[in-house]
């Protein structure tokens, strides 16, 4: 559902067993929201209850229940999502607002885990994140599917080209074929008439006459058909030496395959399968990561009831109704271990815990790294596989040139004896031609052979000039489509440039936003000695599995300036906590521009700003609140008191 296309009406939260929340309604307006309260309020898992119906698989169920459910309602508009667990495993169900919630996850959903606001504070790769949800692969899929394409094109039209260039030859062919067949007419005629002059004047007779015909006929036919025969070999001959020709290049081809094809695709698909084990292995270690840290957050969130109960003391049971949620959140800012049960610094926990995430995004990093390899991996095998089948078409075809070559060399004997047939016979056709003649007929006899002679050449050239007039008709008939084949040349290659610079477009954008934004924010909070901070794009060659490639990497620049006015470069490591939070939630706001998360889910969630202070908390609310039809913060007391009063405020949960 776009922005654009809805009504920002009231929202009413419904929401049942989410986080450490046991039951609770809450209705509130389009703008900024502040949910107001001490820590261990619920605040964060009304957020998570928000995301959830949203689409986000990341909220948790609450500790002791077997099902949670959340309805959200905006205007006519309901959406469900129910939490179920079994087996120690949590499923979800319902009709959310996202059917895919990865662009919210990162750039909407801002708590304290957020992998957008963490990735400058752990110097992440910027630019991996900013790009997650661009399908890269499928891009690059696509560009060599319309490369594929074009390189066809391209050959069709070198092919036109080819052809085109042919067709002057073929009309001066076609005009020469012509002429000479006219000639040829000419000669014929004159012959003819000159045939019927001699018979005038000789005084033979009619049997006579006939028999010398019907010889010189069957003298002028046999000779054309040895003539056919005679082309037929030519043709055949041809075919053989082009066949041979071919086997000796599928010969060539196959000797450039390696020999061990089969060995090398189960050496392949056995490293693929030890990477697919190791990768399983790390998603497992992941899992339990996982489960780990949202156990101690639900923990320090006070949403573990049971174990709540287990750590009290039968004296604070007797003298005081008070949880152990409330004893977590004192100002001494120490808990009770639910390990040991001594009092630690919650401070220390929380350390653990970020230890906890920077191993599982180690783990991460080693699957993503796997999964590379079993892609290049599985490249190669496609590689041999494609081999193998060329191997196998190779060898199809060469049986089949060795069966034609085989019936053509048949055919060709058979011919050679035939012609030798036809040479004999026509000897004998002359000696009889001869043994008919008479002195006072052999200019009759002559002009008999020289027009069968003339009708022969006749018809040869009338068929080379059907030949040539089918070649003509043919090429003009390709050329034809010439223009309908530049169009298409010319529409994917606007594409593919499209889609070549789509990917740098969003880093761009990106690079764009982040510093626009980054040093508006920078203006209006007003930092002591912070001048600039800013991300550049420049490429690297970094390694992707067993290989290299040049990438774009973000470059994130920290500038300060002395009481004397002098600037320099400092790390994103010397930042403040206040300043890195900031920082991070400026880059995802970059995110949630550039993929127009906005026009998907109208909601920005904010949690754990309390490194910020109130006033900057205040200027940073309002201004995110200009991208959102709803942001809801929670926030302490004293951080919501320093909002305007025209925000809504939300204080039981």
């Amino acid at each position: 559902m776009e922005l654009a296309q809805q009504d920002l009406a009231d929202v009413e939260l419904t929401t049942r067993n989410i986080g450490g929340i046991d039951e609770t309604e809450v209705t509130f307006s389009p703008g900024v929201t502040a949910l107001t309260g001490r820590n261990a309020t619920n605040r964060t898992s009304f957020l998570q209850a928000i995301m959830a119906a949203l689409g986000s698989d990341q909220p948790s169920l609450k500790g002791d229940a077997d099902e949670g459910s959340v309805e959200l309602t905006i205007g006519d508009e309901t959406y469900t999502r129910t939490l179920t667990r079994q087996n120690e495993t949590v499923t979800m169900s319902g009709d959310p607002y996202l059917a895919d919630p990865e662009l919210a996850d990162l750039f909407a959903f801002l708590l304290e885990s957020n992998e957008a606001r963490r990735a400058v504070a752990r110097s992440d790769d910027l630019r991996d994140l900013i790009m997650r949800p661009v399908d890269t692969d499928a891009i690059q899929a696509e560009i060599e599917q319309l490369e594929t394409e074009k390189r066809q094109l391209d050959d069709d039209l070198a092919e036109l080209d080819s052809l085109k260039q042919q067709l002057p030859g073929l009309e001066e062919e076609r005009t020469r074929l012509e002429t000479e067949i006219g000639e040829k007419q000419a000669e014929l005629a004159e012959k003819e008439a000159e045939l019927e002059d001699a018979d005038a004047d000789i005084g033979e007779t009619k049997s006579e006459k006939v028999e010398l015909e019907e010889k010189l006929d069957e003298l002028s036919d046999t000779r054309s058909r040895l003539e056919d025969v005679r082309f037929k070999i030519s043709t055949e001959e041809e075919s053989i030496e082009a066949l041979e020709r071919e086997a000796t290049e599928l010969d060539t081809e196959d000797a450039d395959l390696p020999d061990s094809l089969n060995e090398d695709m189960a050496a392949l698909e056995e490293q693929i399968q030890q990477r697919r084990e190791q990768k399983q292995r790390l998603e497992s270690t992941m899992a339990e990561l996982q489960t780990i840290i949202q156990f101690n957050d639900e923990m320090l969130e006070g949403s573990s009831p049971e174990l709540r109960d287990a750590l009290q003391t039968d004296d604070a049971s007797a003298s005081s109704s008070d949880s152990i949620t409330d004893q977590l959140v004192e100002d001494t800012e120490t808990v009770v271990c639910w390990t040991c049960g001594t009092e630690v610094e919650k401070q220390t926990i929380e350390e653990t815990i970020d230890r906890l995430r920077d191993l599982r995004q180690e783990k991460r990093d080693e699957r993503n790294s796997i999964e590379s390899e079993i892609t290049d991996l599985q490249d190669e095998k496609q590689t041999l596989e494609e081999a193998q089948r060329q191997r196998e078409q190779t060898e199809q075809r060469r049986h089949q040139l060795e069966s034609e070559l085989e019936e053509r060399n048949t055919r060709v004997e058979e011919l050679r004896e035939t012609r030798t047939d036809l040479t004999d016979e026509i000897e004998t056709l002359e000696e009889e031609v001869e043994a008919l003649e008479q002195e006072e007929y052999s200019e009759v006899l002559n002009l008999h052979k020289e027009a069968n002679q003339l009708e022969f050449k006749l018809g040869r050239l009338e068929s080379d000039l059907e030949d040539v007039e089918e070649e003509i008709t043919a090429i003009e008939s390709q050329v034809a489509e010439q223009e309908q084949l530049e169009t298409q040349r010319e529409a994917i290659q606007d594409e593919l440039a499209d889609l070549r610079t789509r990917i740098d477009q969003i880093e761009a954008n990106a690079v764009d936003q982040f510093n626009g934004h980054m040093e508006t924010v920078l203006d209006i909070l007003d930092y002591e000695n912070l001048d600039r901070i800013w991300i550049d794009r420049v490429e690297r060659d970094v390694r992707e599995g067993r290989r290299k490639v040049t990438k774009s990497v973000f470059n994130l620049h920290v500038i300060r300036s002395t009481e004397s006015g002098t600037t320099y470069e400092d790390t994103i490591d010397h930042l403040s906590e206040s300043e890195r939070e900031v920082t991070g939630l400026v880059f995802a706001l970059a995110g949630y521009l550039v993929h127009d998360v906005y026009e998907k889910v109208p909601f920005i969630l904010l949690d754990s700003l309390e490194a910020i202070d109130s006033n900057r908390i205040a200027t940073l609310v309002d201004y995110f609140s200009e991208y959102a039809g709803y942001l809801v913060a929670a926030l302490l007391p004293e951080d919501a008191a320093a909002l305007d009063d025209e925000h809504e405020r939300v204080t039981q949960i």
